[in-house]
This record gives C-alpha cells, sequence and structure tokens, in this order.
C-alpha cells in the first residue's frame, strides 16, 4: 500500500515504554523459548513475512548480493533468511548479548559463513556512512529508546539508492475483531508466554509496547523525515503487522 502523502507524524511519543537496559535484560532472560513463542503469537506465519522481506532486499539491489545489515537480529532468523536469498554478506546486531550468543549457536546449520554477529546498538552502529545496500529490522524498532533517531542511524549506514525494510507489530484498532485480537494479545498470550519462558512480565510488555508503538502512517511520515524516498507499506496479518520499505536518497 503506497503512502506518500507528506504527513507529519502523529505520535509524540519518543520510543520504547521502558528503558534500554530493562528491555535488554528481559530479552536476555526469554532467550530459550524465543523462536517458539515467535511462532506461537504468529501462528507460524513470522517465517513467511521473514522470507519475503529477505527478497525485498536482494530485489532492490540490482546487481544482486547485496551487503546487508540485520539490525535487532535477536537470535538471526531473518539474517539466515537474507543470507538464503542471496546476499553477499549480512551482519546481525543486536544489544542483547544473550540474543547473539544464540544467533552464533545457530549459525553453523543456517548458512554461517555468509552471516556474522556481533553485539551493538541500534542507536549507535559501529559502522561507516553508507556501508551497506539495505538494512533490516524486524520486531525491534518498537523496542528502542528513540524511533526517530533509531531511523536515522539505520538510514545513515545506507549506501545512497539503498533500501530500508521494517517488519513490525502496528496497533490494532479495528471493530469486533480488534476486541477479540486484543483480549488474547493481552490476556491468553502472557500467560502462555509465562508458562513456556518463565517470564510473564516479559510477554505482559509486549502488547503494550505494541498499543503505545505509532501507527503505519505515522511510522511511514518518521521515515520520510529520516530522509527515506519511496516509502511504502503493507498490512499482513489481518492488519496486525506491517512491513515499511524506503529508500535512501540518491
Amino acid at each position: 500500500m503506497p503512502n506518500d502523502a507528506p504527513t507529519p507524524p502523529e505520535s509524540t511519543r519518543r520510543g520504547a515504554i521502558q528503558d534500554a537496559a530493562d528491555v535488554r535484560s528481559m530479552f536476555d532472560r526469554i532467550v530459550p523459548r524465543y523462536d517458539l513463542m515467535n511462532r506461537i503469537m504468529t501462528g507460524g506465519r513470522d517465517e513467511a513475512w521473514r522470507k519475503r522481506v529477505a527478497k525485498m532486499a536482494i530485489a532492490a539491489h540490482p546487481a544482486g548480493h547485496p551487503r546487508v545489515l540485520d539490525v535487532a537480529t535477536g537470535t538471526g532468523d531473518l539474517a539466515f533468511a537474507i543470507a538464503k536469498a542471496g546476499a553477499s554478506e549480512v551482519v546481525g546486531i543486536d544489544f542483547s548479548g544473550e540474543m547473539i550468543a544464540a544467533a552464533k549457536a545457530k549459525a553453523g546449520k543456517n548458512g554461517g559463513d555468509r552471516v556474522r554477529f556481533e553485539v551493538a546498538d541500534a542507536l549507535d552502529l559501529p559502522f561507516d556512512d553508507g556501508e551497506f545496500d539495505a538494512c533490516t529490522v524486524s520486531f525491534g524498532l518498537r523496542n528502542m529508546p528513540d524511533y526517530d533517531a533509531a531511523i536515522a542511524s539505520m538510514t545513515r549506514i545506507l549506501k545512497p539508492g539503498g533500501i530500508f525494510i521494517c517488519l513490525e507489530m502496528t496497533p490494532y484498532h479495528r471493530p469486533v475483531l480488534g476486541t477479540v485480537f486484543r483480549f488474547a494479545f493481552e490476556r491468553i498470550m502472557p500467560l502462555i508466554g509465562g508458562l513456556l519462558s518463565g517470564s510473564r512480565s516479559a510477554y505482559r510488555y509486549l502488547p503494550q509496547s505494541v498499543e503505545a508503538f505509532p501507527p503505519a502512517h505515522d511510522l511511514a511520515a518518521r521515515m520520510r523525515n529520516a530522509g527515506l524516498e519511496n516509502v511504502q507499506y503493507a498490512l499482513l496479518g489481518f492488519g496486525t503487522v506491517a512491513i515499511h520499505s524506503g529508500t535512501k536518497a540518491e
């Protein structure tokens, strides 16, 4: 769904609903059941969504085989999908050391020769300007302390014409279905998450963080403000998830 109108962001929230140290600690705790909970929460659709993002990252590079940075890589699923789709190199970064350790442990079975992982902060990326052909972030932007600064940071490391792609949950306010979805998301999911991961609080945080996150059109406006062009988004999962993309000005 194209969304190129020059509208300013509506949300005044600067970033995540918890501070960075608490968010890092939370993700460190849930690593052992993180992949399983992703499958459960999305009905297994997260794998298809990541493959779609991976194809977009590759297709945007006219010569093929781009160098890609995957931010908030978690246990590396998107980074591995991008490598399998044809990237020459994928660098996956996350501010959770436990997540990076888990990603490295999975690398041997997932094309690890073209993927490397390191601990780094999205707001202070240790890379030069224009170093990557594409930058992706999946289910991580809403956990960052400053959305605009994070988008600007990820745009900085792109080459002119490079693509930024964000896969993220988006607030869901549809009548009837919205009520059903919120009940499952806010009541049932924390219960399941607590039983499987041992951290019910982490899965109470999830619906709260989604509700506080900017809606899709607002996020598109923030991307334009960061210097991205041809900004578009598509809603997936009955409107609960959005894939945004934009290219850095030449």
